[in-house]
């Protein structure tokens, strides 16, 4: 790496061990990182970003496991390229957190805990700062260590709170005759109204409010994960590279492709940094009338039992199909359905008279209005019976 200017390669919420309605998406992941590494090689990068979310849950299973290591060793051993990567909200901290004296003999940095983000990962041109997921418990109990007094600690009570924070104390550590990289894992919005955002968090689940560009406008470039789209971007500079590859229906619909950034500490961000990933098996989003979905002239055209396909069927009258097995009927064609829905013609003129009296309703009516507007049937008596007895137990606990 010359000491003028470092090439980074940009990716994050690999999710690996995620399933879609239960059918597993480790082989579109193996796909889709066959690529990275080909772009990371062809672009000639100085090393490789993943901003968090690199398993899908705390606990992945041994498959999810097995698969990310050897990623990371086909990366890092095999081709020699250094690692820079942060635990997300997915991630088991505990878990990712081993082997670090050899990792970084290796140029190999994970960080999973907030007090290792005070250190940066200093190369000849950059300072890169590694900043896991965290959230205000844990920027109580640094700080405490740190000796902060007990009234000063009980007033870290939002991520904004305890991120202004860590921001300061990382900013006294810049060395001005570098730039300045974050790699984190949060929802930073241009300004702090509540924006939708595509990812398994809106604003305010579980304390992940939004946070504000304004504390991040000291670093060059803003790594991000955790939206899953590049259009959550705020910044040209603080940038989500989204994932690798669409993980539900929802992303399936945005027409644009997957891929990440390649960031260049010489020059400004632009929309030729961005390098696209192909789907090995798409997700094709279909919402057709039954007639249409069967029709030869409409299906031929389709990728079928190559693709994956999402369905929801239009107008749909039950009542004509009672004895069709419409999944049956539909896989038959199009090979692999993930999902299947309806939209049926019976439910419209209800819907407006239940949403208003919700309020009214009983936790068991709630359960079988929503169990029939999903499946346009009622719930049998041995199911009323159960969802019974399920509340009956919660109330009792």
């Amino acid at each position: 790496m010359g000491g003028t200017h470092m090439k980074l390669l940009h990716t994050a919420d690999w999710h690996i061990g995620r399933t879609l309605n239960g059918y597993s998406l480790l082989d579109e992941q193996k796909y889709a990182f066959k690529q990275i590494l080909k772009i990371a090689k062809d672009e000639n990068v100085d090393g490789i970003v993943v901003a968090g979310d690199l398993y899908d849950r705390a606990i992945p299973s041994t498959d999810a496991i097995t698969t990310l290591n050897e990623m990371f060793k086909e990366l890092n051993i095999d081709n020699k390229l250094p690692i820079y990567a942060i635990s997300g909200n997915h991630d088991g901290a505990k878990r990712l957190n081993y082997g670090r004296d050899w990792m970084e003999f290796n140029n190999f940095y994970i960080n999973t805990l907030l007090d290792e983000s005070f250190t940066p990962v200093e190369t000849p041109d950059a300072q890169l700062f590694l900043l896991p997921f965290f959230d205000p418990m844990d920027a109580r109990v640094y700080y405490q260590k740190m000796g902060m007094s007990e009234e000063d600690v009980k007033n870290i009570k939002t991520i904004g709170d305890a991120m202004s924070l860590v921001l300061k104390d990382i900013y006294q550590k810049f060395d001005p005759a570098k730039k300045h990289i974050l790699v984190t894992h949060f929802a930073i919005s241009p300004s702090a109204t509540d924006i939708e955002l595509t990812s398994e968090t809106t604003s305010k689940v579980g304390g992940l409010e939004t946070l504000n560009t304004s504390l991040f406008d000291k670093f060059d470039y803003v790594m991000l994960g955790h939206i899953h789209t590049r259009f959550a971007s705020p910044s040209e500079n603080i940038r989500y590279s989204g994932s690798p590859i669409k993980f539900n229906v929802k992303e399936a619909k945005v027409k644009s492709n997957k891929g990440l950034y390649i960031v260049d500490t010489n020059k400004k961000p632009n929309n030729d940094d961005f390098k696209e990933i192909l789907p090995g098996t798409d997700l094709i989003v279909l919402n057709e009338t039954w007639e249409t979905l069967l029709d030869p002239d409409f299906y031929s055209k389709q990728p079928v039992n190559k693709d994956w396909f999402a369905i929801t069927i239009k107008q749909f009258d039950r009542t004509k199909h009672v004895s069709t097995n419409v999944r049956a009927q539909l896989q038959e064609i199009y090979g692999t359905v993930v999902e299947l829905d309806y939209d049926n013609i019976e439910k419209k003129n209800t819907d407006s008279d239940s949403s208003k009296n919700i309020n009214k309703l009983s936790n068991e009516e709630v359960v079988d209005q929503f169990f029939e507007s999903i499946t346009g049937d009622e719930l049998s008596k041995e199911q009323k019976s159960l969802v019974d007895n399920i509340f009956v137990e919660l109330r009792g606990e």
